[in-house]
C-alpha cells in the first residue's frame, strides 16, 4: 500500500469515528421542557424545568460530597422593529446541591428565586428540587407595554466544579459532566 493511500485511509477512518458514529451525548442532552409564561396583577412569572442534567458522573461525584451549582439565566425583552430588541429584565438564579455522608442527607439551597434552603433524604427528591423553577418573578407588570411582542430567553448551565488545591487537574473526569443546555425562547404578547 502506498505512502498517499494509507494517508487516505486513516483520514477516512478518523472522520468516520468523528462523524459516523452517533453520539451517546446528544440521545440525553439536557434541554428546558414544560416552560410556561404567566402573569398576578403585578408580575410576569415563569415555570420550567431542566430534563437530563444529571448525568450518573454527576451523580457520583454528588455523592461523594462535592458541591454542585447549576446557573439559571432568564431574560425578558420587548421587540422592536427596525432597532434592537430592549432588555426588560436579567435575572441569574443559582441552585447549589450537596450531600453529607454522615448525616445521609441532600442540602440543597437557592439563590435569587425566593426559596428557602431544602433537606431530602431522597436523591430523586433533591433533583428534582434543583431541576425545577416554579413561579420566577421574571418582571413587575408595570415594565410591559400593551400590545407588544415580548420574549423570554432561559439557559440552564452547570458551574465547572472547583476542587480543593487543584484536584480538579488529577480528576479530569469532572470536566466531563459540565454542561449547558441551548437558549430557550418563549415568545408572548402583553
Amino acid at each position: 500500500m502506498s505512502r498517499n493511500a494509507l494517508r487516505i485511509w486513516l483520514l477516512s477512518v478518523l472522520l468516520f469515528f468523528l462523524f459516523g458514529l452517533p453520539s451517546k451525548s446528544i440521545a440525553t442532552e439536557a434541554k428546558i421542557t414544560n416552560f410556561l409564561i404567566t402573569n398576578t396583577s403585578k408580575n410576569v412569572l415563569i415555570y420550567f424545568r431542566v430534563e437530563n442534567c444529571f448525568t450518573t458522573k454527576m451523580g457520583n461525584a454528588i455523592l461523594a460530597g462535592i458541591p454542585t451549582t447549576f446557573t439559571f439565566y432568564i431574560e425578558l425583552y420587548r421587540e422592536r422593529k427596525l432597532w434592537f430588541d430592549k432588555e426588560i429584565s436579567n435575572l441569574e438564579i443559582k441552585h447549589t446541591i450537596k450531600y453529607d455522608n454522615v448525616k445521609k442527607t441532600f442540602f440543597v439551597s437557592f439563590n435569587g428565586d425566593g426559596k428557602d434552603p431544602g433537606q431530602f433524604e431522597n436523591f430523586h427528591k433533591a433533583k428534582m428540587a434543583i431541576s425545577d423553577l416554579n413561579g420566577i418573578v421574571v418582571a413587575p407588570m408595570n415594565a410591559l407595554i400593551r400590545d407588544k411582542k415580548y420574549y423570554v430567553r432561559v439557559k440552564a448551565q452547570l458551574e465547572k466544579v472547583r476542587l480543593p488545591l487543584h484536584m480538579e487537574y488529577v480528576f479530569f473526569f469532572v470536566s466531563l459532566w459540565d454542561f449547558e443546555t441551548d437558549w430557550y425562547r418563549e415568545n408572548f404578547i402583553y
